[in-house]
């Protein structure tokens, strides 16, 4: 079941280095939100900051609140390692194990999760989470062939498969097409919208035109004035940001005029 996730007055450090500034928004659940900005302007920081994978980066710390549906992930008794089960994520470049067959790259993170499944139980999930990221037709016949012999699309749709599988309430996207081809790229954002009928979807994407595509709702990141990152400048349906934003730095970012 997707979920609604509460940012309130969140701010994201790296030792004194502050990489986000006071960001406040509700991401809705069954529904994409796109963040979109300039290079190093901490969009993926924050989005890391969702499922704390930021954390893995020494003197890495936030103030404010996450919620999930009225719980704060970052409350004292939180498991990291439960949070990050269920806010899935996938990276930019795909990552599937290449010493790992299809069908091992599927299953490793409900492994790792400690889960022990029956070979049948173990198919089952294997081909529901294929099917889950348009995939299972194009490798049902080799399953038990390394990961790595699929296609930049294919490797990053498995990439999504794994990340399904344990069967998370939000997928977070850090620019999930940065490395793909046109064809490819159309894979996976018609996936990415049939995902949202299931999942609270998140994605970080350079590309306007995909965010535009794919997004219900789009916040817009800079740079401040002074060159300092971590603004949100405007946070809104994707419609009116693209159409009829009210900020001019919005405005002047999505025409071309700078980013």
């Amino acid at each position: 079941m997707s979920k609604r996730i509460d940012v309130k007055n969140l701010d994201i450090y790296y030792g004194e280095f502050h990489a986000v500034r006071d960001v406040s928004m509700t991401i809705e659940p069954k529904a994409v939100t796109a963040f979109i900005g300039p290079s190093g302007c901490g969009k993926s920081t924050f989005i890391r900051t969702l499922n704390r994978m930021h954390e893995v980066i020494p003197g890495a710390r936030v103030d404010g609140v996450v919620e999930m549906d009225g719980k704060n992930l970052y409350g004292r008794e939180v498991d990291p390692v439960d949070v990050r089960r269920r806010v899935g994520m996938v990276f930019q470049r795909p990552n599937p194990f290449p010493t790992m067959s299809i069908k091992e790259n599927v299953l490793a993170g409900v492994r790792l999760n400690s889960k022990r499944l029956s070979g049948k139980a173990a198919d089952e999930l294997a081909e529901r989470s294929l099917r889950g990221a348009n995939l299972w037709n194009e490798v049902k016949d080799r399953l038990d062939k390394p990961g790595s012999g699929l296609s930049g699309g294919q490797q990053q749709r498995l990439c999504i498969a794994r990340a399904i599988a344990i069967q998370p309430e939000v997928l977070l996207m850090d620019e999930p097409c940065s490395a793909l081809d046109p064809i490819s790229t159309l894979a996976i954002e018609d996936l990415i919208n049939e995902l949202k009928q299931d999942y609270t979807v998140v994605i970080v994407t350079h590309n306007m035109q995909q965010a535009a595509r794919v997004s219900d709702r789009t916040g817009f990141f800079n740079l401040e004035a002074t060159g300092k990152p971590g603004e949100l400048v405007e946070f809104d349906s994707t419609q009116t940001i693209f159409n009829n934003p009210s900020k001019k730095a919005t405005e002047d970012y999505i025409s071309g005029r700078f980013g």
